[in-house]
């Protein structure tokens, strides 16, 4: 069994998470192998971009059943930026539209456009700040800065599956969990030590659920 693969959707700079992933001393693949996915002890799904694109090559390459039953097995699962938006049941880009294409729906909740008059899209560094004992962010409990790169930010339906905020005009869910299931706005590839300090958590996760 692969320990942790790193979900290739065509929709993402894998590399840059690849070295990320492997500078926190873990060891990785890079797959868009179905069969690879499903028999990963962990995942990590990043994504930039546009929604619809990486909705339609989820869909194109069988990538939504096996990224569900990953999660539903229990297995460690870090969704990155646009990864994270994924989980959602959809997003308001193309106004929710086909075009949009669905989410995978295994949180529910939407992503949201950022309000008008505010820049968009929201890049640089910005505060992430836990609002539960997540283990994501262990050792920067008093939050810390990552980077950031995106048009629109999700809103899970409930609550409780918000890990951390962010205030970018109007304070929005930077971090999600739901048991084994953790998703990020930021990019902790590109966030230096902070993010480092994540992925290594991350890893942490994994050993602790082995």
């Amino acid at each position: 069994m692969t320990e942790i693969v790193i979900i290739d959707s065509s929709s993402a700079n894998l590399n840059s998470v690849y070295k990320a992933v492997t500078a926190a001393g873990l060891e990785a693949i890079i797959s868009d192998d179905p069969a690879i996915i499903k028999a990963a002890g962990a995942l990590i799904f990043p994504g930039v971009g546009s929604f619809g694109h990486a909705a339609a090559q989820i869909i194109s390459k069988g990538l939504g059943d096996p990224i569900r039953e990953a999660i539903s097995a229990g297995k460690p699962f870090l969704g990155i930026c646009l990864g994270m938006q994924l989980l959602l049941e959809g997003s308001e880009e193309a106004g929710l539209s086909e075009e949009a294409g669905p989410g995978l729906s295994i949180i529910p909740g939407f992503s949201k456009r950022f309000p008008t008059g505010l820049p968009v899209p929201h890049v640089g560094w910005n505060l992430a700040k836990p609002v539960i004992d997540s283990p994501l962010f262990k050792g920067l409990e008093e939050g810390a800065y990552f980077y950031f790169t995106h048009s629109f930010y999700v809103e899970p339906a409930a609550a409780g599956h918000i890990a951390a905020k962010t205030d970018y005009g109007l304070e929005f869910a930077s971090a999600i969990e739901a048991k084994n299931l953790f998703g990020v706005q930021f990019h902790p590839e590109k966030s230096g030590p902070a993010g480092l300090r994540l992925i290594s958590n991350f890893g942490k996760i994994i050993a602790d659920r082995q």
